[in-house]
């Protein structure tokens, strides 16, 4: 297989080599083919997670439990009570951990 590079990116390999971290061009372009394939695993499952949080809004919405927010005045409820709800797990968390050690 020949492969065409750009010169910066045959200056990249070069300096991966020189600096030590890795013994020859071919590992360079091997670790980063690696890191490709890793990152498009990590989108595909961050996709599929938000993929399954919209069927969940959705199996929501056709359930019925959903709020309607008409005005600022409305917004700014919902606002409070979700911080005021964070704050709750969030002092729960901490006191899990204290008593967890």
């Amino acid at each position: 297989m020949t492969i065409s590079l750009t010169p910066e990116l045959e200056s990249l390999i070069n300096r991966k080599v020189k600096s030590g971290q890795y013994n020859s061009a071919g590992e360079v372009v091997r670790e980063s083919l690696r890191l490709l394939d890793e990152q498009d695993r990590l989108r595909e499952l961050r996709l599929e997670d938000l993929r399954k949080e919209i069927k969940k809004g959705e199996d929501e919405i056709k359930a019925g439990r959903f709020i309607t927010v008409e005005t600022d005045e409305d917004a700014a409820k919902l606002r409070a009570r979700i911080k005021e709800n964070g704050r709750l797990k969030l002092e729960e968390r901490r006191r899990a951990r204290q008593i967890n050690g």
